[in-house]
């Protein structure tokens, strides 16, 4: 057993807690006032941790993805056109982390210690700080995950 803790506004505690209901097996949210009144505190103790969504493989996370070379010259043009690296563009740092990954994919070797490796790691513990995102799973994982995401959707 476990406890979650949210502090929301209580116009959304409902919501939260209906959503908190639905993905674990639950007792009642308790709720209570924030000591400024202003937000909700809701407590939830569950049963069980949700199974951790599997990432995709990488033939299913780049099957929409152009080709290796096609995506080189979209991110060398993508670098020079515009200063992506104040931090704020997500896709830029999305196709060049999937990028990286699919080179050291196709490096042949499996080694973590490879260069291509490295950088494809790099290159996604970057995104994940974009998006906020705590360091919970391998950061070339949560780039497939996103990539397929943002593949299917485009």
């Amino acid at each position: 057993m476990f406890e979650i803790r949210i502090i929301c506004d209580p116009v959304d505690s409902g919501r939260v807690s209906t959503a908190l209901s639905e993905a674990f097996v639950t007792g009642a949210a308790r709720q209570y006032s924030t000591r400024d009144g202003q937000r909700t505190r809701l407590y939830v103790t569950a049963d069980h941790r949700p199974e951790p969504e599997q990432p995709p493989t990488p033939e299913e996370a780049y099957r929409l993805a152009p080709s290796i070379n096609s995506e080189i010259g979209w991110t060398a043009r993508a670098a020079t056109d515009r200063p992506f690296y104040d931090g704020q563009h997500r896709e830029f740092w999305l196709r060049k982390a999937a990028l990286l990954d699919r080179i050291a994919l196709s490096d042949g070797t499996d080694s973590v210690t490879s260069d291509a490796a490295d950088l494809a790691a790099r290159a996604a513990q970057r995104l994940m700080e974009l998006d906020g995102t705590a360091v919970a799973c391998d950061p070339r994982h949560y780039v497939r995950q996103q990539y397929a995401r943002w593949a299917k959707n485009q």
